[in-house]
């Protein structure tokens, strides 16, 4: 009876049309009053509690270095360098526009951001030089997701804050994974330009290539100093953000100057309102995920699932599959912070490495992201590309597929993840 009211009142507040935030304060409220536990002042508590974290403080510090990257000119330079590299190339734009994600997912760790960036500046070039929109569209929002796996990645922040599971850890073992996705994306793009027979560019001179790394060079310094910073233990993932954040500043307003005083406050307050978007629903999660461990859910689940613990990659299948039904209709983040309190007792149970889960739960939430009918990331493809919903979504299945493929090789070679991240560490 508590997984029907959960899951009613879940369900039907989203399908209302209510925010996701609200829902799950509704859901909280519905299992309270089922559970005889309604206290307005528990409500409270945990909503501070939810957004009183340390590690949750690396969501603003990333969210407002993306912010000042694209207004600073640091999101331009790094989409330059890939096309002067392999611009010449046939379909050479479609593997500008993956290099160029997986840039930016270094970066930002913002697949939505990320999307956005890369689509607006590359859409009407492959338009104008005759390569299909719909592909190209599919192309670009499936690189997108590349940015949740890539670090510095606001999910796995997220998720290992509900979890518990070191973030530094999931930062570091998301790094080859990441490169995987930008290679099998450009290995299908390489058979499908081969077919279509897309048009080239003039290659680049030896002196145009010196000239954009030159003016990129700081730019893509900012991954090295994050990713050695954690390599090193020089930082936290929080502190990381902060110096991501300031350093993006520096390099804004003093060495590239495009950004002025004047703009900071606008960057400030698109930064601090996508902030609020996400601290909220992170503090609303809060409430049902400790009433999901009161009604004693993940032990309900533990038992419906207790004859595959003996066999952890039957368990991941399932738990896969499940994963993204859930991710088609709804969206990265309250599927992470709903579903990691009811998985991980399964998941340390059945004895699966929880970093390696949290790579393979990432991963599914992210395709998520570019199917219909929800998916952010398609959404905003859509937007941007200014086509109909339903030719995007055609675009996009390929690669789409590509990622499911990807997904299972992961499910079923731990090794992919794990030897790399013993390499790293």
């Amino acid at each position: 009876m508590t997984v029907v009211i959960f899951l009613s009142a879940l369900l039907g507040s989203i399908i209302l049309g209510i925010p996701v935030a609200f829902a799950l304060l509704i859901c909280g409220v519905a299992l309270m009053l089922h559970l005889d536990l309604f206290d307005p002042q528990i409500i409270a508590q945990q909503i501070m509690s939810g957004a009183d974290s340390f590690s949750l403080m690396a969501i603003p510090f990333f969210i407002l270095a993306g912010e000042i990257m694209n207004e600073g000119g640091l999101s331009k330079r790094i989409i330059d360098l890939p096309m002067k590299l392999v611009g010449h190339k046939r379909g050479g734009l479609g593997f500008v526009a993956i290099l160029a994600a997986m840039i930016m997912a270094s970066l930002s760790g913002s697949a939505v951001a990320d999307t956005a960036a890369v689509a607006a500046m590359l859409l009407p070039m492959m338009k104008t030089t005759g390569y299909p929109i719909d592909r190209s569209a599919g192309l670009i929002g499936t690189a997108g997701i590349i940015a949740p796996i890539i670090p510095p990645s606001i999910p796995f922040i997220v998720f290992g804050v509900a979890s518990g599971v070191s973030i530094t850890k999931l930062f570091l073992a998301g790094i080859f994974p990441g490169i995987m996705m930008g290679f099998c994306l450009g290995l299908l793009w390489w058979w499908q330009a081969k077919r279509l027979g897309l048009m080239t560019f003039s290659k680049a001179s030896k002196e145009d290539l010196c000239i954009s790394f030159k003016n990129s060079i700081w730019a893509l310094l900012l991954p090295v100093i994050i990713i050695g910073g954690f390599r090193s233990g020089m930082f936290t993932p929080t502190e990381a953000g902060a110096v991501a954040s300031f350093y993006a500043l520096v390099v804004s307003l003093f060495v590239y100057r495009e950004m002025k005083f004047k703009d900071l406050y606008k960057v400030l307050l698109a930064a601090s309102k996508t902030t609020a978007v996400v601290m909220f629903l992170v503090a609303a999660a809060n409430v049902t995920g400790w009433l999901i461990t009161v009604a004693e859910l993940p032990t309900m689940m533990t038992e419906l699932l207790e004859p595959l613990i003996d066999s952890p990659t039957v368990l991941l299948i399932v738990i896969m599959f499940a994963v993204f039904i859930i991710g088609m209709v709804m969206d990265l983040t309250p599927t992470v912070l709903i579903l990691t309190p009811v998985l991980m007792p399964l998941v340390e149970e059945a004895g699966i490495d929880p970093v390696y889960f949290g790579v393979l739960f990432i991963l599914n939430t992210s395709i998520g992201l570019i199917t219909p009918p929800v998916g952010n990331v398609l959404n905003v493809i859509t937007g941007v590309s200014k086509l109909p919903f339903d030719q995007v979504a055609k675009g996009i299945l390929p690669y789409m597929f590509m990622m499911i493929v990807l997904l299972f090789a992961f499910v079923f070679f731990p090794s992919l993840i794990l030897v790399p991240l013993s390499w790293m560490q």
